[in-house]
């Protein structure tokens, strides 16, 4: 790194997306929301921002892992955290949240972004990223049957591994 993405990194590192002062944190409304412990979530925050940071040193598009992208989903959610603290005052730009239009050209390309991503992850970190959190494309983009359930009113329970490889 740069010297000048070094301190763009430390900034963005030491970023706080909780609030002091809240009783339920932007950390564990993402815990909550994605039925995730603590400690992952707080692993996703940190893989969150090695991302912001990519794309702010990027000179391509990137794409982020699904639960990288959840954070990003929740932190949109907390505009003035979001757009003024972290964005205009710690990334010094704007960054827009652009989904999918559809198609095999578009998947084609967000898969090509993903892949990129992961590169750029290993040049600059120097370290392969959490598999966890970062899953090959295959999955990242196989696996994108997701519905929003009430956890009051509905199970979910896993399909056996013997069933995954039929699609319901």
């Amino acid at each position: 790194m740069t010297p000048s993405q070094q301190a763009l990194w430390k900034k963005v590192k030491s970023f706080p997306l909780d609030d002091s002062k809240a009783s339920f944190s932007f950390t564990d409304r993402l815990a909550r929301e994605n039925s995730w412990t603590m400690e992952y979530s707080l692993r996703t925050v940190l893989e969150y921002k090695k991302f912001m940071f990519l794309i702010c040193i990027a000179n391509h598009p990137l794409t982020p892992s699904d639960q990288v992208d959840q954070v990003w989903h929740l932190h949109l959610l907390y505009t003035e955290s979001y757009w003024e603290d972290f964005c205009q005052n710690t990334l010094n730009r704007t960054i827009h949240h652009g989904p999918t239009k559809g198609g095999d050209q578009e998947k084609e390309k967000y898969n090509n972004w993903y892949e990129e991503t992961q590169k750029r992850y290993i040049e600059t970190f120097k370290t392969n990223p959490p598999e966890d959190i970062w899953p090959p494309s295959s999955i990242r983009f196989g696996e994108l049957n997701f519905t929003r359930v009430n956890l009051h009113r509905n199970w979910i329970i896993r399909k056996p591994k013997f069933l995954k490889k039929w699609k319901f």
